[in-house]
Order: C-alpha cells, then structure tokens, then sequence
C-alpha cells in the first residue's frame, strides 16, 4: 500500500516550505518511497474525521496498511526504520546517535526557533509578544552557538553520513531563514545548505509548493486587510 499523508491546500505565503509535511516528503524522498497526499482546506484539520487522525488537529498525519501515525517526528523515525540504511546507520552505535540528533532537533533546538516566530509572526500584534522578545533571542542565539560548536567543520552531524538527525536538524534550523541567526554562525548556514543541495530535498520541497492550490480563506483575506 502506498503511504498517505495529510497536508494543506493553502498556507499563508510566509509558511510555505516549513509546514511539516515537508519533513515526511523530505524522508520519503530520500527513501526513494511513492507518497499520496490528501489535501485539508485550512478549517478541516479541526474536524472530527482529522482528529481521529491527529489528535491536536494539525498536519501530517501518515497512514500505511493499517497503521495510522502523527507528529512528524515520529513519522520521520518509521519511515528511517523500515527503510534500513537510508536515513539510520546499521552500526548500533551510529543509529543510537542519529536518533539522540532527531531528539534534539526537536527538543533542544526547535523551541526556542518557534518561540521567535510566535512573536515575531503569529502574536507580533499582541502586547507581550515585543517586551519578551530579546529573552527569546538571546536563548535561541545560545542554543544555535552550542549547535555550531558541535558541528565544527563536520559535514553532518555524526561525521560524513547524512541521517534522519540531519534531516529533522535542517529542517528546523530552516525555521530561522532569513533572521539572521543561522546566518551567524557559517558552518550552520552551509550546513542548511547542503541539506537542501540534496535532490530529494528539493523534490519534496517542489511537491509542497505545488499542493498550494486553494484560494485562501475569507477569514485571512481580512485579516490581511485589516493589517495594511
């Protein structure tokens, strides 16, 4: 059975290429797996049917003979295993240290890069969103300066093997385009790069702007209005 996952028909432009479900083409990809995708207009993912799926009511779900999963992390980590030596080492040890990077990829480091989007995209207009700001840079500048001294002048993470750690890693640090903090430190910003080099990256990267194809709904439309 050829795996299904859940994504948007329509994302505001700022969001496109970070929705999630590019992390589950992105490993599909680089699986060489086939994928089908079904479209959720902006409202459905809250629906009864969706949250049988996805508990939260957000996107991507995976589904796959039977098995029905959420978060893309986890998501990421089953198609790693049952594609052995695609995206985990067979080495013992190496897998152990690709899964502890997918850890912190979502744990140590996606955090403190969401928090400055909430403020700086999704709450900017609300009051205490510009007074916590500077704490919220100052941790994600910390946490990006702890992650580049690991790397070092490594190519991935664990050495010259690229892992589902590197894919999750990219994929979050790609929260912070164009903010500058990345750009901060040169060995991060080639090793997001590289990462998006990679053909299968720019395949599911091509696959989710296509997808794009619903007209956004009225509610957006007027709150872009309001706000010009």
């Amino acid at each position: 059975m050829t795996a299904v996952i859940t994504a948007f028909d329509w994302v505001p432009p700022f969001a496109r290429g970070q929705v999630r479900d590019l992390r589950v083409r992105w490993a599909l990809e680089e699986a060489g797996q086939p994928y089908d995708v079904r479209y959720l207009a902006q409202g459905e993912q809250k629906a009864d049917g969706h949250r049988a799926l996805q508990p939260f009511g957000q996107v991507p779900t995976y589904e796959e003979d039977g098995l029905v999963l959420f978060e893309s992390g986890a998501i990421v980590w089953h198609i790693a295993e049952r594609h052995p030596g695609t995206l985990l080492p067979e080495d013992t040890a190496a897998r152990a240290r690709a899964i502890e990077w997918m850890f912190a990829a979502l744990n140590s480091v996606e955090p403190p890069l969401m928090d400055r989007s909430i403020a700086t995209i999704f709450e900017r207009d609300r009051p205490w969103s510009a007074p916590r700001l500077p704490a919220i840079e100052q941790r994600a500048t910390a946490r990006l300066a702890d992650l580049s001294q690991r790397l070092g002048e490594r190519t991935w993470l664990d050495g010259e093997a690229f892992t589902a750690g590197d894919l999750l890693m990219i994929s979050v640090l790609r929260i912070a385009a164009g903010s500058g903090l990345v750009e901060a430190h040169p060995n991060l910003a080639a090793y997001v790069a590289r990462g998006e080099a990679r053909p299968a990256f720019g395949r599911a990267l091509a696959a989710q702007l296509a997808g794009f194809t619903g007209e956004p709904p009225a509610a957006w439309t007027q709150r872009k209005e309001r706000a010009a």
